[in-house]
């Protein structure tokens, strides 16, 4: 599984020899210029909820790759009024794909698109893979619900909102990998607006000296697990 960092909480996914788009905030990151996302390959197109700052170039991409979209049934429906290729889903249940196991689970956070129409409940997304397994926590406080995640599922990396403000920090991110019972993580959602700036060093040692490893990718950066 190869995961690349596409800037704010968007995401690129190799697994299964499928293309996974996450959350797709590009064009609107100045942060994120040098990433042409008329280049980027996508077989799906997994949203976590309805906002501007992750839905921004979701009907662009779609349009490139006909891409299904993947998201709650309020999200897959809206795009699919639009004539987009949509699976709906919603919290607590799984559908095997392709590529391997999707399950939505639960986020605390809002959820409505730019123009005001309802986006359902936020969510995150855990994929199990042939090989690897990774939770993607979308946007969300940190919640009792993600101890649930490793009752089920083992995972080889947690991606978790670092920045603050509109999501947990780093101390309650801390926390939520204790909760899914993972130390590799990938933190996103930082740096993007001044809200959520967040120092690099010193996030990366608050999670070193609780034995855990901190990701801070660069825009275009990948790993592979």
């Amino acid at each position: 599984m190869k995961i690349t960092y596409y800037g704010h909480a968007s995401l690129g996914i190799e697994v299964g020899g499928k293309n996974i788009i996450v959350d797709p905030f590009i064009t609107g990151n100045p942060k994120a210029s040098g990433i042409d996302i008329n280049s980027l390959k996508a077989d799906y197109i997994l949203v976590t909820h309805a906002h501007g700052d992750h839905v921004l170039d979701v009907e662009t991409i779609a349009k490139n790759t006909n891409a299904v979209i993947v998201s709650n049934a309020e999200i897959a429906t809206y795009y699919g009024g639009k004539g987009f290729n949509s699976h709906p889903m919603n919290h607590g249940g799984s559908w095997k794909f392709d590529f391997g196991k999707v399950k939505y689970v639960n986020a605390i956070h809002s959820s409505s698109f730019p123009d005001g129409t309802y986006g359902g409940n936020p969510g995150g997304f855990v994929i199990e893979g042939e090989h690897k397994n990774i939770y993607i926590a979308g946007d969300t406080a940190l919640t009792y619900d993600m101890k649930l995640i490793p009752l089920r599922t083992e995972l080889d990396l947690v991606i978790l909102p670092i920045g603050d403000n509109f999501t947990m920090d780093v101390e309650d991110a801390i926390i939520a990998s204790d909760f899914v019972d993972c130390d590799k993580i990938l933190g996103y959602h930082f740096d993007t607006f001044g809200y959520i700036e967040i120092n690099h060093e010193e996030s990366i040692r608050k999670f070193f000296d609780k034995g855990k490893d901190l990701m801070l990718l660069e825009i275009g950066e990948s790993i592979e697990l």
